[in-house]
This record gives C-alpha cells, structure tokens and sequence, in this order.
C-alpha cells in the first residue's frame, strides 16, 4: 500500500479509533498497519495533537484526557445532568434492602446516593464528603429510617474525595455487598481512571472490599485516560452507561465485563 492509497482523513480518523480503542499507539504499529512512511504517520500524529484529540509522547501517542487534574466536585456538578440521573435510577435499583454499599466519590455517584433513602436497612460507606454530608441530612430528617454512614476518613482532594493511607486502612477493614464507583475516564485498554494517584489507591481498596462492583459512567467518559488505572473493565461486574456509547465501546464492554446496562 502507497501513502496515497488512504486519504490523510482517512488515516488520522483510523488512528483515532486506535487510540480510543488502546489508551495510546506506537508510531511502529501505525506505519505497519497503514503501510505509510514513518513521517507520513508522525505528520498525521502532529495533525491529531494540534485539534487537541491525542497527546504526542516519544515513539507515538496517548489518548487526550479531559484535564491533567480532577475537577472540582462543583465543576462536575452540572455536566450531562440528565444523562447523570438515568445512570442513577439504574444503579440505585441494584442496591438490596438491608445490604452494605459502597458509594465511591464523584458527580454520577453521588445522584446515585441521592435515590437511596426508600431502601430499607441500609449501611453507606464512602469516602465522598459531598455523598456524607447528603447522608446525615437525612439521617437528620427521617431519623432511624435513614441510612446508616461510615465515612472513610482521609485527606480530601479536588473532587471532594478523601484518599490516602488513613482511608485505604479503613476500607481495608471492611466487607461490603456492592461497591458503585464513578471514573475519570475510561477505556478497553487503560480500564477505569482518574488523573489521582493517591484516589486510584483507595479506588482499588474499595473494589477490593466488594463482594459485587457495579461502575457508572456516561458516554463522554469513554477514551479518556487519566493518569493512573484503578480498575480493568474485567474487574467490573456491571457497567452502566447511556445510549451514546459508540459502537466499538460497547462491544469492549460486553466482551469484558460481567454485564453492560445502557439506559
């Protein structure tokens, strides 16, 4: 094959793909799989990085991420806000009366929280500060009918989030039915992450705490890789997601995890 043989748009949207569907590509597997020249493919490379789609590294290209830090939690608040609520109702109807759960931080997750309160005999345990205060409200308000909360402890960050030593300590401790965790971004390749090392740790001590994880995540999540992986879409025993994941996406999710809802 020519460098001609596919047009340049052609090519850079081919190589897009592989770098959602991989988290990154090498300059070596582009030339090979494309039959280009090299400087054909680091031309297309360059192109990609200029509209801000991937990130050049030395040898080829990673995937963009949103930001190189976590939003703030009141960032977050207001983005895909219908999209948030049905990803909600779908993830709250996973929860059993009487039942521990675990409620990871973020914007998705603490939708999830908010639906809660009709299930009886409920224990909450998180690490998310906005998701605690939500709790003792209305533990405040429905007195013994309200959920029971433990709060990890631990060092907040940016997303309200509290992480470090401290909380993984405490979550180690602990065994809990169902864990419903957010991402940063995610992928086939890279998995679920977030932009957070210390808040990847604790990430991993509570999907090691859970006997079932159930990760949510709306469809602009998909591609974005973040600075460290917390999870492999294998590790996931449900992944609930709306109706705008791309094809391709959805097919790396029923082929990994245990089970994929689209709402």
């Amino acid at each position: 094959m020519t460098d001609g043989a596919l047009l340049a748009a052609q090519r850079r949207a081919l190589i897009l793909d592989q770098v959602r569907r991989h988290g990154a590509v090498k300059v070596a597997e582009l030339v090979d799989r494309l039959g280009v020249s090299d400087m054909t493919v680091r031309r297309d490379l360059d192109a990609l990085a200029r509209t801000g789609a991937v990130r050049k590294v030395h040898g080829g290209a990673v995937a963009r991420t949103a930001t190189a830090e976590e939003p703030a939690f009141e960032a977050k608040s207001g983005l895909e806000t219908d999209t948030k609520a049905a990803l909600a109702e779908a993830a709250a109807a996973q929860v059993q009366p009487g039942s521990v759960v675990a409620i990871s931080a973020g914007t998705t997750t603490y939708a999830v929280a908010a639906r809660l309160f009709d299930v009886p005999g409920l224990t909450v345990v998180t690490n998310s500060l906005p998701v605690a205060e939500l709790v003792r409200t209305h533990t405040g308000e429905r007195g013994e009918d309200a959920p029971a909360l433990l709060l990890t402890g631990g060092a907040p960050t940016r997303s309200a989030a509290l992480v470090g030593p401290l909380a993984d300590q405490a979550i180690r401790s602990l065994h809990v039915d169902l864990l419903i965790i957010g991402a940063h971004g995610v992928s086939d390749h890279a998995g679920l992450t977030t932009p957070n090392l210390a808040e990847a740790q604790t990430n991993r001590a509570l999907i090691a705490s859970a006997h079932r994880t159930v990760a949510v995540a709306d469809h602009t999540k998909w591609g974005i890789v973040g600075l460290s992986s917390f999870a492999a879409l294998t590790d996931l025993d449900c992944f609930i997601t709306d109706h705008d994941l791309p094809a391709d996406a959805r097919t790396a999710l029923t082929e990994s995890c245990g089970e994929l809802l689209i709402v």
